[in-house]
């Protein structure tokens, strides 16, 4: 075979080739294709999975659809004019419909030129109205307002799912600050929750003393208004023993002899002293 024809052969076998592996695509899970036709791209977009394109004329781009995460640094200023620096990470997602626009508006990549500048402005409008101490207390605050304002701002185009506030850097003088008046204040609330308590323990000592102080007046009328009260008690109260009482002048009085004087009981039990049965209390 004459080697000119050889060679024609195998240029149409590779072209043939090249144009067979140049026809087909895959896109990835995750992902959604756009088709570029010399510079002009469809408007619908090609889901995941193998498909056949136009040769050396089509190619296909991937644009992720599942969530991505960034970082995000961001300098801002509190409303007592305090500069707070904070690290974010932003996580977005590219919804199906907007692929193809994505594509057209940022290259397939919005964080640079979309997300970043505008979660950037909502952090720095929400941190405005904030002092500096807040910031770093209200942190869980701050990041949910700036996520609304992110939203607002970037519209329906991207869905930026949540931002996390990693680390908020304050100067090292204005954090010495912060830190000595907490300490203030966890000494003023250690101090109220004393004094707190000293004042129940003085009402409770009050209201105590007023209680005994109540039922004193209340058994001293109810003696006053029944005279025989008190025998009644002395009654339930005893415990069958005869009472003996000793008393009288040591050293004798004038008109008596000394000694001491003995009161017996009234009587005795029967049977106890048969020679004494019936004799009144004798007092010496």
């Amino acid at each position: 075979m004459n080697p000119g024809k050889l060679i024609g052969f195998g240029i149409i076998i590779l072209v043939l080739v090249l144009a067979g592996s140049q026809s087909t695509y895959v896109v990835d899970p995750g992902f959604r294709g756009v088709e570029v036709t010399l510079g002009k791209v469809s408007e619908q977009f090609k889901p995941e999975g193998f498909g056949t394109k136009s040769p050396f004329i089509t190619h296909i781009v991937n644009i992720p659809v599942r969530q991505l995460t960034r970082p995000l640094p961001a300098e801002c200023y509190s409303s007592d004019l305090q500069q707070v620096n904070v690290t974010l990470r932003v996580l977005y997602r590219i919804p199906e419909a907007s692929v193809v626009q994505i594509y057209k508006s940022y290259a397939g990549d919005p964080f640079d030129s979309l997300i970043a500048p505008r979660v950037q402005e909502a952090l720095k409008e929400v941190t405005a109205l904030q002092s500096a101490e807040q910031i770093v207390k209200k942190r869980e605050d701050i990041k949910a307002r700036t996520l609304v304002e992110a939203r607002k701002k970037v519209g329906d185009i991207l869905l930026v799912e949540d931002i996390v506030l990693e680390n908020i850097t304050l100067s090292k003088e204005l954090e010495t600050a912060i830190e000595s008046k907490m300490v203030q204040e966890q000494e003023a609330a250690k101090a109220r929750f004393t004094q707190q308590k000293a004042q129940i323990e003085a009402d409770t000592a009050i209201i105590k003393a007023k209680g005994e102080a109540e039922a004193i007046r209340v058994r001293a009328e109810a003696i006053r208004d029944n005279p025989g009260l008190i025998q009644l008690q002395i009654v339930e109260k005893w415990d069958g023993k005869a009472p003996l009482v000793i008393g009288g002048n040591a050293g004798g009085a004038e008109g008596g002899n000394g000694g001491a004087n003995i009161l017996l009981p009234l009587g005795l039990p029967s049977g106890s002293a048969g020679s004494s049965s019936g004799s009144a209390p004798a007092r010496r």
